[in-house]
């Protein structure tokens, strides 16, 4: 039912050998080895998520209390009709799945790995809740009539979503609270990425679910993390949940007034930054999402406060999920996992798990002359798919996954591709010629052509480091990292904008040298914000986490032995 990875990835890197004779002769058959994408597409068949079943809330009467300020909410992701919220979540694969009472289940046929998911539902006035994709290129889908399997026709056959907008890249979160205006159906709330809320009225229409949008709040850009609550506090308005960097969250009452849906926040308490992800749980309960995947409930009380905490199930057992749907974080698409070359030419690639750490090592290409001394670099994904893409530099031309874009690239002496720079849904590349300028190229989206350069600035020969993919100071703006050659290491800022695409750089602290592969992975615990990986001289792997703006957190050694590798990127 579902596509696999590789179908996602477009012609992913094609053959090493290939690239390395894509300028000169072809390879024969005899000479073909395998490509990236067709062994993640074997992954990707062999990946069974782990079996569970919801049974939020665990107590009776923690399910009382929530089950009775549902009834003064509508419930969003209700898909077996048993009353209670499940959940929804992007597993690392790629896969949409739902978790109900009664066990896993591969939901919907959806073609492209999408980035946030947000149900909203039941708006149409079928039995069943509608649910809301956003893709990583800013496209809205909608999917009817939604059950454990996602959206089906009567035979049980599954139904296409209805694109309902674009644009929604502009917001760094998408979210619903619940009813905000009374009527009945659950609204939608974007966060713009300089702090203003949106808030999108639901209209019951299946062609057009959603409003036009009204600014409703500004200066929420301090939290990481926004989560709908519903009804926390048994008034019949939706509230909200928000959290700051250091783990304070804060709780924000409904008013039911369109023009000011929030009155002011009221204090919960700190100890929240322990949750990678904070996901509503129906009622104005909680979710924490921990780093190991250990998923926590929290009941509410009634008032806009919560119980203490009770374990939702296996410890562990979430480990796989990547987004879960209404989660409060900031979602993450666009690169998982690191390359590596061996000093003879093989080739590995490992995956991201969500947990801080890499997944074992899969062989992509055994030893090869070219592979051990060839321009090879990742970057993050230039197309939708989700997935970062290889690229080689060969006699000055750049060729991404086993596509050749064109020549005159071997005036760079550094190509990154963080990700998205200019605010359009699309993977852009920026490049260092050898007088120390800075160029951007931005990308179509479809990872096969990139504009004319741009001017970004000079002064960056300072620099024997540059690196990113994603986002780094928590505002969902694509940032650059750099490292100077006494080893101090600072992140700047992206705008969104490409007439001035970085802001004033920001200090992370020194003693960065000490790497010889300093990698930037993606996402390496689900939180949405971009981490970093380190190898020293003695071969040591050293994850770091992202905490805030600008900070890391280094973790306890993720193994040894890496001092075989002459690339790590």
């Amino acid at each position: 039912m579902f596509s696999g990875r590789g179908r996602r990835v477009a012609a992913c890197t094609a053959l090493a050998l290939s690239a390395g004779m894509l300028l000169a002769t072809p390879a024969s058959a005899d000479d073909a080895v395998p490509s990236k994408s067709r062994l993640l597409t074997e992954r990707k068949q062999d990946h069974k998520p782990a079996q569970r079943t919801l049974t939020l809330p665990q107590a009776g009467a923690a399910r009382a209390d929530a089950q009775a300020a549902a009834a003064a909410s509508p419930l969003l992701s209700d898909l077996d009709g048993d009353g209670f919220e499940d959940l929804i979540y992007r597993d690392t694969s790629g896969f949409l799945n739902s978790v109900t009472g009664t066990g896993l289940f591969l939901f919907g046929d959806i073609e492209n790995v999408v980035k946030d998911v947000v149900p909203i539902g039941n708006q149409s006035g079928d039995a069943r809740p509608e649910v809301l994709t956003v893709s990583e290129t800013g496209a809205l889908v909608m999917y009817h009539d939604n059950d454990e399997f996602g959206s089906q026709d009567a035979e049980g056959n599954p139904r296409p979503g209805t694109f309902v907008g674009g644009g929604w890249q502009t917001y760094n979160k998408v979210f619903s609270p619940g009813d905000v205006n009374g009527d009945g159906r659950a609204d939608v709330i974007g966060r713009a990425k300089t702090g203003q809320l949106y808030l999108y009225l639901g209209t019951g229409s299946a062609d057009k679910p959603l409003s036009g949008r009204a600014l409703v709040g500004s200066g929420w850009n301090k939290f990481d993390q926004i989560v709908g609550a519903g009804d926390g506090n048994g008034d019949g308005h939706a509230d909200l949940y928000a959290r700051t960097p250091d783990g304070q969250l804060v709780f924000y009452p409904g008013t039911g007034v369109v023009a000011q849906p929030f009155a002011a926040p009221k204090a919960i308490g700190g100890g929240w930054q322990t949750y990678t992800q904070i996901v509503a749980g129906g009622g104005g309960s909680l979710l924490g999402r921990s780093l190991d995947g250990t998923l926590f409930f929290y009941a509410p009380k009634g008032d806009g406060t919560l119980a203490g905490r009770v374990q939702e199930g296996d410890k562990g057992v979430w480990a796989d999920a990547a987004q879960i749907a209404n989660a409060g974080s900031i979602p993450y698409l666009g690169r998982a996992g690191v390359n590596a070359v061996t000093t003879n030419g093989s080739w590995y690639w490992y995956d991201n798990t969500t947990t801080g750490r890499l997944s074992p090592r899969l062989l992509i290409h055994g030893a090869d002359p070219f592979m051990a001394s060839a321009n090879f670099f990742s970057i993050a994904s230039t197309n939708d798919d989700g997935v970062g893409d290889d690229v080689f530099i060969v006699d000055g031309h750049l060729i991404i996954d086993g596509q050749d874009i064109g020549g005159g690239w071997g005036v760079f002496t550094s190509v990154v591709g963080p990700g998205d720079l200019t605010g359009d849904g699309k993977g852009d590349l920026v490049a260092r010629d050898r007088d120390g300028v800075l160029w951007l190229y931005k990308g179509n989206g479809l990872g096969t052509r990139f504009a004319t350069k741009m001017r970004i600035g000079g002064g960056w020969n300072g620099f024997n480091k540059l690196l990113g993919a994603g986002d780094y100071t928590g505002d969902g703006l694509t940032d650059l990292v750099a490292r100077t050659t006494g080893g101090d290491l600072y992140v700047y800022p992206g705008t969104g904008k490409d007439t001035a695409v970085f802001g004033a750089r920001k200090p992370v602290g020194g003693g960065w040298n000490t790497f010889k592969h300093l990698t930037a992975p993606g996402d390496l615990n689900a939180d949405g914000k971009g981490d970093l990986l380190g190898i020293n001289s003695a071969g040591e792997l050293y994850p770091y986490l992202n905490t805030s703006s600008a900070r890391f957190a280094k973790q306890k050694s993720a193994g040894t032995g890496y001092q075989v590798y002459n690339k790590f990127n």
